[in-house]
């Protein structure tokens, strides 16, 4: 049986725009190459709603019923499996939501969750653990045996010979340097499968390379196809052989109807369903063979205890993608501006940092002049993120409220919220990856999509999960860490807690995280109690809405201050090494403005209540 629906883009794409919201894709119009996957990232990522994997037993039943191929009358509630299906002929067997299975010794025998991208490459970690985009239902047995091979195109060698026609084989790939195993899925399907893994990559842009795109040195043997960027993502061959299976097997309407009921679970969408264009528009581009110019007049715009802002002369050349950041010769983050704060430092500590500019070909400048750098010995700010309401209620009532008052912005790359369970002995269930960004003196709510708090909606949360982490009970330690390294903790591991129906909100003048938890630093209130989650204290901060002006500016004596200031707390002067020349507690009691005549003539930073702003003593 041919496959039903078959819509050519290019001859009817009303139909793949027709249920794709108003506005969804705004900001993409003009752009191509990796600016356009970055966009894409940003639009797909900005707010999506991610389900315990366990979930997905039954959302299949919203998102995988077969109404294509094998679907008469009688037969309405039949699995869509892309590893069995046969769309030429007889499917040997079906499956209903109920025929699941942990593994099989032969097919027919049930189904269970794929990974396309086998977990493997994340470390099981959520969101990606759970993401229906390209975690699917597919028959046990050919799962078990697809294992943790990438899709390919199946060469002389064949090891297994699947019903449906699939097979594993060595791989005969077109350019392939890998040369192990892989699965080749039918024809039907292939284009599905090349659209869910090129999701994946716009999807989760900014964490590939902290994922295990690299398990053997030898590249012959080295199975994962991800190639450790952000943007290209993976290797070549992997790239031409997606590409070619995208144009082969265009989006069918059964790939439609699965990208709207997803939408209507995860609250994102797969962009090279509704704009199969794109996949060309992103990957299609002309390589040079010139590498950038070194970035020059790498300054310090700013020094802390713990961390550094540093800025340089952005590069003129029009395919540069971004900026390598190193500290001491490691590297230690990318930035796609010509800014990047450097986090994590040691008080009173010596570094050394140095930039390099790369392009659209990963052709990667020389280097530019060296930072050097001692950090304060101490500071005003926040060491870290802290958690700082810690909500656990009725039924499915969980939320963290998480706190950026470190003085700079923070990419949330390597934080993870873990929880750790008792069984036999204590053990750590799969972490919650956090991404994106937030400012200073903002916070942000995690929370889990079955809440029903009367003060709070769900939709403003910045992260809506339902990942191990926010299923906690109260017993549990759950922490947030960075990489490695516990930030701060609600609960003691390795320990049954007392934290069951109670919110704990931190008190307001503990300005730190804690790795050991102390429940002297929290307030108790009652089950479900939730005012003001999302929003910080107002004697923790200043209005960040507020607009404040500083004048004149050069200044020779007294610096004038307008804006909403009444409630500041303290200002503080310093000098752009970072050294502390001036503080002031409750400034602007009796006047606004601050007398600097007694500063040498210089550039200089005034922060207020944690918002810096740049002035002139003449």
């Amino acid at each position: 049986m041919l496959k039903k629906y078959l819509l050519l883009c290019f001859i009817l794409p009303e139909l793949f725009m027709a249920q794709i919201p108003a506005g969804y894709y705004s900001g993409t119009e003009g752009l191509s190459g990796y600016q356009l996957k970055t966009k894409l990232h940003n639009i797909i990522s900005a707010k999506t709603y991610n389900w315990h994997y366990d979930d997905l037993k039954t959302l299949y039943g919203q998102t995988d019923i077969d109404k294509y191929y094998d679907y008469d009358a009688s037969n309405t509630t039949y699995l869509l499996d892309i590893y069995s299906n046969n769309p030429g002929g007889t499917t040997a067997y079906h499956y209903t939501l109920s025929n699941i299975i942990s593994s099989a010794s032969a097919e027919g025998q049930g189904w269970n969750r794929e990974h396309m991208m086998p977990q493997s490459s994340f470390n099981s970690a959520y969101p990606m653990y759970s993401d229906l985009f390209f975690v699917v239902p597919t028959d046990a047995r050919i799962n078990q045996l697809r294992s943790n091979y990438p899709y390919g195109k199946a060469g002389s060698t064949v090891y297994y010979n699947f019903t449906n026609g699939s097979k594993q084989a060595s791989n005969g790939t077109a350019n392939a340097v890998y040369t192990g195993r892989v699965y080749e899925p039918v024809n039907e399907f292939k284009g599905d499968v090349a659209r869910a893994l090129l999701y994946f990559v716009v999807r989760y842009e900014g964490k590939l390379g902290s994922f295990n795109y690299s398990t053997n040195a030898d590249p012959t043997k080295d199975q994962n196809p991800l190639n450790g960027t952000e943007e290209k993502a993976y290797d070549d061959w992997y790239i031409a052989m997606l590409l070619n299976w995208h144009q082969q097997d265009p989006v069918s309407q059964r790939e439609i109807d699965r990208n709207n009921a997803v939408y209507n679970i995860q609250k994102n969408r797969n962009p090279f369903i509704d704009h199969p264009e794109w996949v060309n528009l992103i990957w299609n581009q002309t390589p040079d063979n010139v590498a950038p110019a070194a970035p020059s007049q790498l300054s310090l715009e700013r020094n802390s205890a713990y961390f550094v802002t540093l800025n340089w002369q952005a590069n003129t050349e029009t395919d540069v993608l971004g900026y390598r950041i190193y500290q001491d010769n490691v590297l230690i983050g990318t930035s796609q501006t010509n800014s990047f704060s450097a986090d994590h430092l040691t008080p009173n500590t010596a570094y050394n940092f140095t930039v390099k500019a790369y392009d659209s070909s990963y052709l990667e400048s020389p280097q530019s002049n060296t930072m050097n750098v001692t950090t304060l010995a101490t500071d005003v700010f926040a060491s870290d993120l802290q958690i700082v309401k810690y909500l656990e209620g009725t039924g499915n009532n969980k939320a963290f409220e998480i706190a950026n008052r470190t003085g700079h912005k923070i990419n949330l790359q390597g934080y993870k919220l873990y929880i750790q369970y008792k069984g036999t002995a204590y053990y750590f269930g799969e972490p919650f990856e956090l991404e994106g960004d937030i400012e200073n003196n903002q916070s942000f709510v995690v929370i889990n999509p079955n809440a029903n708090f009367s003060c709070f909606s769900n939709s403003n949360a910045k992260f809506v999960t339902a990942a191990p982490s926010l299923t906690f009970t109260g017993s549990q330690y759950v922490d947030l860490s960075y990489k490695s390294n516990t930030v701060d903790a609600v609960g003691i591991k390795g320990q049954d807690n007392a934290n069951s129906n109670r919110s704990l909100y931190r008190k307001t003048n503990i300005v730190n995280p804690t790795a050991t938890f102390d429940i002297n630093e929290w307030t108790t209130y009652s089950s479900d109690y939730c005012q003001g989650l999302g929003i910080l204290a107002v004697n923790d901060i200043i209005n960040n809405k507020a607009d404040i002006n500083i004048y004149p500016n050069p200044v020779v004596d007294q610096l004038n201050i307008s804006g909403d200031i009444d409630k500041v707390k303290s200002v503080q002067i310093y000098d752009l090494s970072g050294k502390l020349i001036k503080s002031i507690s409750n400034p602007f009691v009796n006047e606004k403005s601050i007398n600097v005549q007694s500063l040498l003539p210089n550039t200089y930073i005034l922060n207020i209540d944690g918002k810096s702003v740049k002035f002139i003593k003449k």
